[in-house]
């Protein structure tokens, strides 16, 4: 059903951008200027264009909120996912959280060097 809804959703796109491509351009935007027979005035509302580009716009949104309906029902979690939940240890030892990050990138390896011990053959630069 969802896949026959997304194939009509996508006439309805292609039937929609074409319609109004069809339709004469009247200047000014949505009648403002131009000719009195613009969008707004009673001939240009009872175009057959104008009511075939609502009645597709319509039909479009429409289609669209069921769309995002079907697709959450139809992908919800039944249930929650509780394979990641870390347990804390047995033995009820604390587990220590790690160092902070520094801002300074080189900081991390100073300190391992520090920790190898000051008997290296390569003297660091203080």
């Amino acid at each position: 059903m969802f896949t026959f809804l997304l194939v009509v959703q996508a006439i309805i796109a292609a039937a929609l951008v074409a319609v109004i491509l069809m339709q004469r351009s009247e200047g000014g935007g949505l009648g403002v200027g131009g000719s009195p027979s613009g969008l707004m005035s009673a001939r240009g509302a009872a175009d057959f264009l104008t009511r075939t580009t609502k009645i597709l716009a319509i039909l479009f949104v429409g289609l669209s909120i069921v769309l995002a309906v079907i697709a959450s029902v139809k992908h919800a979690p039944s249930q929650i996912d509780t394979s990641l939940v870390k347990e804390a240890p047995a033995g009820g030892a604390p587990v220590q959280p790690a160092a902070p990050a520094s801002d300074d990138p080189l900081a991390g390896a100073a300190q391992s060097v520090d920790q190898a011990g000051s008997n290296s053959a390569v003297p660091l630069a203080q």
